[in-house]
């Protein structure tokens, strides 16, 4: 394989990479927004819940009950987390290392877009 077939192949490679990193942003920021739009209702609510002195004096799940917005933010959230929220909000980041980790081999790596980095070769003697 000359050259030139090993670039277009290279250019081909990073081409690929960067149109599936960007197709995986828009989904990415949607997931970040979800996710802290229910970590801010959960929070609002567990304040809510933590300065209502009627939590000192009934039960646990009496306060729960009392307070629906913070019990339902954070089964919310906590369901999120087990859905694999956590991984979607950082899939590009995920596929760049797995990346990175491959193409070292190559002596080469990449950005968090998906652009291929090529390090010089290293000088054998």
């Amino acid at each position: 394989m000359n050259s030139l077939e090993q670039a277009e192949d290279l250019k081909a490679f990073e081409r690929r990479l960067t149109e599936y990193v960007s197709c995986l942003q828009p989904a990415t920021g949607r997931w970040r927004i979800i996710l802290i739009v229910v970590s801010v209702c959960t929070a609002t609510g567990a304040w809510n819940w933590l300065i209502d002195p009627e939590t000192q004096k009934v039960s646990f799940f009496t306060s729960l009950w009392n307070h629906p917005f913070f019990t339902i933010s954070c089964v919310t959230l906590i369901g999120l987390f087990f859905a694999g929220i956590h991984k979607r909000v950082v899939a590009p980041s995920i596929i760049a290392a797995r990346c990175r980790t491959v193409l070292a081999e190559y002596n080469m790596s990449c950005d968090d877009t998906g652009k291929l980095i090529l390090k010089p070769r290293p000088h054998v003697q």
